[in-house]
């Protein structure tokens, strides 16, 4: 295979365009693993004091990813995000309006590799989430895994980021007077497996968690499709059964985590590479779905409102599909 390297000579906002996706990628795959060598390094050496101070502070600060995290203003509007958001480039489409006295649970769909739109638009200011939709704070919740790391979970909380588990989900639905917003990529890591150029699969049928938690909060449902989510990277071929998929199952079941086995382009070519494709992402909120309060939801209920959410968020993607290239005979797959 012949490398089709970029050219030498591009604009300098390129450049850094290009610069702000790799420290993003580096941040999803290998940030968390430094900042645990750090720890050690600094326990086992010099800074052991320092890391004896981290590990106290880690204790009476363990439950803040399920408590609405530390998110920093700074953090999120930093110039980086910007050239992050204009690689691709990300787009946050507004549809309806969304009353900030309200709390909502956003349905983030696909999933993606990476989930390269959720974090720009949710995680970030780059593509004027706080504008759009004033008075709402989103939080993009993440698996509980990752806020064990040292470092690594301050930093991401910076963000907006906070823990998937329930009690995360609950405080910030739970939330008296309104104003939060819960960002939740329904398909989870299982998607990711299933996301490559053209897919239009999202798991769904069997997720109902995030409904049942809406209801008991009585918390509007929001559907979200991120269309080119999808079209950022390639996957080595792994169709349901092939000893890939086999072997991604059983580790996700294991570990909780997947590993798609992913690539797109190079920093300095255009043929392979962990950088994803320039390819546009445009982030349609819909409208909200109006969800009466239930602490305790029947069976029933959950199911019926599940049928609702997968009308609107079906309806959603065929309404503005048209508008972001994709032809009338592409239908989304609810699995």
């Amino acid at each position: 295979m012949w490398l089709q390297f970029a050219p030498l000579r591009l604009p300098l906002r390129r450049r850094l365009q290009t610069a702000a996706v790799l420290q993003w990628v580096f941040s999803f795959l290998a940030l968390a693993q430094c900042c645990l060598g750090l720890y050690l390094l600094l326990l086992l050496g010099d800074g052991w004091l320092l890391a004896l101070g981290y590990a106290a502070w880690l204790y009476l600060d363990w439950e803040t990813p399920c408590r609405g995290g530390r998110r920093s203003a700074w953090v999120r509007g930093w110039a980086v995000w910007r050239y992050f958001r204009d690689y691709f480039p990300i787009t946050l489409v507004k549809t309806a309006e969304l009353d900030p006295s309200h709390n909502y649970l956003f349905g983030f769909h696909p999933h993606g590799v990476l989930v390269a739109g959720a974090f720009g638009n949710f995680c970030t200011e780059a593509t004027g989430f706080s504008r759009l939709f004033p008075g709402l704070t989103p939080h993009l919740l993440m698996l509980p895994f990752w806020f064990k790391v040292p470092f690594f979970r301050d930093y991401i909380m910076s963000g907006g980021l906070v823990s998937s588990e329930k009690a995360s989900a609950s405080h910030l639905l739970g939330h008296e007077g309104g104003g939060q917003v819960a960002v939740i990529a329904v398909g989870g890591p299982p998607e990711s497996l299933d996301a490559r150029p053209g897919a239009l699969t999202l798991q769904l049928r069997s997720r109902k968690g995030f409904i049942k938690m809406a209801l008991q909060h009585g918390a509007a449902l929001v559907p979200v499709f991120s269309f080119g989510e999808n079209e950022l990277f390639n996957q080595v071929p792994n169709l349901p059964g092939s000893i890939v998929r086999r072997l991604q199952e059983r580790l996700q079941k294991a570990m909780g985590l997947a590993l798609p086995l992913f690539h797109a382009r190079g920093i300095f070519q255009y043929s392979f590479g962990l950088l994803p494709f320039r390819r546009p992402i445009y982030t349609v909120v819909g409208a909200p779905i109006p969800v009466p309060r239930m602490p305790h939801p029947s069976r029933e209920a959950i199911d019926e409102l599940h049928e609702t959410y997968l009308e609107k968020l079906t309806q959603l993607f065929e309404e503005q599909k048209a508008k972001y290239g994709l032809p009338p005979d592409k239908h989304l797959t609810l699995i």
